[in-house]
């Protein structure tokens, strides 16, 4: 009897949803195209990635004969060491820029939020680093940190600070945090927008009056200015983790992922396995657990917007 009113409950559900979909069969013409064009950019590939996972493909072997391995790429790439020393390099990468990326931008934004002269020129100059193509800056940093030629080398040396100049970018101990700087200089600009933007919706009457209650800067930051940022912080954090997390053009055309694997992160590793060494079967299984990882981070994203909607309806 449970399972007969279980049925005929999904039932009645389901005929209002058909009724719906039927009234309104014009609307659904009109996006059909687009719907069309989703499923074999985006839905196609997607699934070929999944199914592509689960066979094994030897660099001299075609793809129309790869060899079904089921599970096997995935546990390849669980016991394998260099999946662990890509995944802390991804998480160092990952936490250490969206972090200092978000506080580097939130302190700019806090700064620039005051009157002064000459705050719209730094406004200016501080967006730079985000509207520079990602391309052109690494190769710019690549030459900055170069230990012959780099400004940073010479400058240290100039000043008897070190007798040769530093390998940033070719010793394994330091290639990747100085990869971090080089993205939190790329990324912070973005963070300092957001949180300027929020700044503009903290109410000035709130500010006011708690000064007048006898608050202190701190005390309105933390207790007025801070809340109505919580939700923008969050959608920042959030997209900033998104980037960073499968981030590819700064690692990849700086170091290629090397020293020794020292600056190679999932997305990179994925691309060499895939058309550097041709093992699409295994870069497939990478690939399908970080789309996993990116649809997680994307539903908080959705949450938190859904969060901030229902805020804003209530208010």
């Amino acid at each position: 009897m449970t399972i007969v009113a279980g049925k005929t409950g999904a039932r009645r559900r389901l005929l209002p949803l058909l009724g719906k979909i039927w009234e309104h069969r014009a609307d659904y013409a009109y996006v059909l195209p687009a719907i069309a064009v989703m499923l074999i950019v985006i839905a196609y590939p997607i699934y070929y990635t999944i199914e592509l996972s689960f066979f094994n493909t030897p660099p001299g072997l075609q793809l129309r004969d790869k060899i079904f391995v089921g599970f096997g790429n995935y546990t390849a790439i669980l016991t394998s060491p260099v999946f662990w020393k890509v995944t802390s390099n991804t998480l160092i990468w990952t936490l250490a820029s969206t972090f200092i990326s978000f506080v580097l931008g939130f302190a700019c934004a806090l700064a620039l939020h005051r009157e002064f002269v000459g705050r719209g020129v730094l406004r200016a100059v501080l967006i730079i680093p985000w509207v520079i193509s990602a391309v052109a800056a690494s190769y710019i940093w690549k030459w900055i940190y170069h230990s012959d030629f780099g400004i940073i080398g010479a400058v240290l040396v100039g000043l008897g600070l070190a007798d040769r100049p530093p390998n940033f970018i070719d010793s394994v101990s330091t290639v990747l945090p100085s990869l971090i700087v080089v993205n939190i200089w790329r990324e912070f600009p973005f963070a300092m927008i957001m949180m300027m933007a929020g700044l503009q919706t903290v109410p000035e009457q709130l500010l006011r009056a708690a000064k007048v209650d006898g608050a202190n800067a701190w005390q309105r930051f933390w207790h007025v200015t801070f809340p109505h940022l919580r939700n923008v912080s969050t959608v920042t954090i959030l997209l900033l983790a998104v980037a960073n997390f499968n981030s590819f053009i700064i690692p990849w055309i700086m170091t290629g992922g090397g020293p020794s694997n020292a600056s190679h992160i999932w997305i990179t590793h994925i691309y060499e396995l895939a058309f550097g060494r041709q093992r699409w079967g295994v870069a497939s299984a990478y690939s399908v657990l970080l789309f996993l990882i990116l649809m997680t981070l994307g539903y908080f994203y959705v949450r938190a917007l859904s969060g901030n909607e229902r805020k804003d309806a209530s208010t």
